[in-house]
């Protein structure tokens, strides 16, 4: 028993379970976000795409094909609203990020203190060193 409990106690396990509980929960936001806009969307340009009626018989079996192609279309639908509205933007949000914590400082090649990026003179060596370009 105390194996189990901590087995269920570990910090990878339990970051696993809300990994899961997040992403269903993200997953059935985008579900929604893809219901009610734009699936909408598309049936206005090009009518309500509905493909689970087909499917071809060979010798008396059914395949409904008809069920994958509306499936892989849905996939396709979501695929691209999680890019375009989720990574696209968290891509620019992190670029964004990035350059405001931009350098301010390097290292002085003579004693491998911290230095400005501008600076021309070593504050603790009093090396001369070459202004930084950029």
């Amino acid at each position: 028993m105390k194996g189990f409990k901590k087995f269920l106690l570990r910090g990878n396990l339990v970051e696993l379970a809300v990994a899961v509980v997040i992403g269903s929960a993200f997953g059935a936001l985008i579900t929604s976000f893809v219901t009610a806009f734009i699936t909408p969307l598309i049936a206005l340009l090009g009518g309500q795409p509905d493909y689970q009626s087909l499917s071809f018989t060979v010798n008396g079996t059914k395949f409904p094909y008809g069920v994958f192609l509306t499936s892989a279309i849905s996939f396709l639908i979501i695929a691209a609203v999680v890019y375009f509205f989720v990574v696209l933007p968290m891509g620019r949000l992190l670029l964004l990020m990035q350059r405001r914590e931009e350098a301010t400082e390097r290292e002085c090649p003579h004693c491998l203190s911290d230095i400005p990026l501008r600076a021309t003179r070593c504050r603790f060596c009093t090396s001369e060193v070459e202004p930084a370009t950029g």
